[in-house]
């Protein structure tokens, strides 16, 4: 499994001539890497007296991000495994045309998957920098450069995800399926670029006090 890698060894993996992992594991990394800073914040911010307001809300924060990132770290093997599955549909044979339309069937069926999967990352690193947004605003001000990097990694996640969505959406023929998904790689990139102009101005703001 590539998350049992040591980095050198996964830095290797992806710079070799295999397209797989790419970039659809790599955004998933960058979500759940996004995802552990937020923890670190978090973590540095409770058991603090001069922070003990803000206990509860830390404590939620880090719940959430630890099932972030767990989530995040397997979608970086599934998104492999996923392009794996594609590859697998495309080498099916074509000899006659029952092949054929057993090969276009399992193909197309296998693409969609190739879409949903980096979906559901993009989803997962919106939902990151909306706990980057809070310990931004509320974590401990001594990390308040770990909290931005922890935004800056999530939405690099989201935004390489639905790159991967679309790359897969544009050899998909079924019309329904692709205009949902759209929809809501559109909803997901418009939410990620609010959180990340709102968390921004509030590091800015902070950086001047």
């Amino acid at each position: 499994m590539l998350m049992h890698l040591t980095v050198d060894d996964f830095m290797n993996e992806l710079a070799s001539g295999s397209p797989a992992p790419g970039g659809g594991s790599v955004s998933a990394l960058a979500g759940s890497l996004g995802a552990a800073l937020v923890s670190m914040v978090a973590n540095l911010t409770l058991g603090k007296e001069s922070f003990k307001d803000r206990e509860a809300e830390m404590r939620d924060v880090l719940a959430k991000a630890t099932e972030l990132r767990e989530r995040l770290g397997h979608m970086v093997d599934e998104d492999t495994a996923a392009f794996h599955k594609v590859m697998a549909a495309y080498r099916l044979p074509k000899g006659n045309e029952e092949e054929k339309a057993r090969r276009s069937e399992a193909i197309q069926e296998a693409l969609k998957q190739a879409a949903l999967l980096p979906l559901e990352v993009a989803r997962h690193c919106l939902a990151v920098m909306e706990l980057s947004k809070r310990v931004v605003n509320m974590g401990n001000p001594n990390a308040l450069s770990d909290a931005a990097v922890s935004l800056l990694m999530a939405y690099a996640g989201l935004q390489g995800a639905v790159f991967n969505v679309e790359i897969n959406l544009a050899s998909i023929r079924e019309h329904a399926f692709k205009s949902e998904v759209v929809a809501e790689k559109d909803r997901l990139l418009e939410g990620g670029k609010r959180l990340a102009e709102e968390a921004r101005s509030i590091v800015q703001n902070k950086l001047k006090q």
